[in-house]
């Protein structure tokens, strides 16, 4: 009997962390200006400065990542929206990298 409960009990934990799982913030990158990008507490600006350097190097179709810079461009997109907090984070970056193949 004590074994059912252990199954029965282990599912139950099961089905409640699955519940919260599904709760994850869901940011649209296209919406974000500058200065959200600088003073957001939402995310890491590191982060999406990362992943719009991914994002924009799939589009050119480039598969080779320089490393070593990686923190200089994500230097370049903070002091670029430091001078331009209106613009949106995406065109900080494509104006950084270039969106064209």
């Amino acid at each position: 009997m004590t074994k059912i409960k252990s199954i029965i009990v282990g599912l139950l934990f099961c089905l409640v962390t699955a519940s919260f799982a599904r709760a994850q913030m869901m940011i649209d990158v296209s919406q974000i200006t500058c200065k959200e990008f600088m003073v957001s507490t939402l995310f890491e600006p590191d982060q999406i400065a990362l992943w719009l350097h991914g994002y924009y190097n799939g589009i050119r179709g480039n598969t080779v990542i320089n490393v070593n810079g990686l923190q200089d461009y994500v230097a370049a997109v903070k002091l670029y929206c430091v001078h331009n907090q209106n613009v949106a984070v995406m065109k900080a970056a494509e104006t950084l990298l270039g969106a064209s193949k």
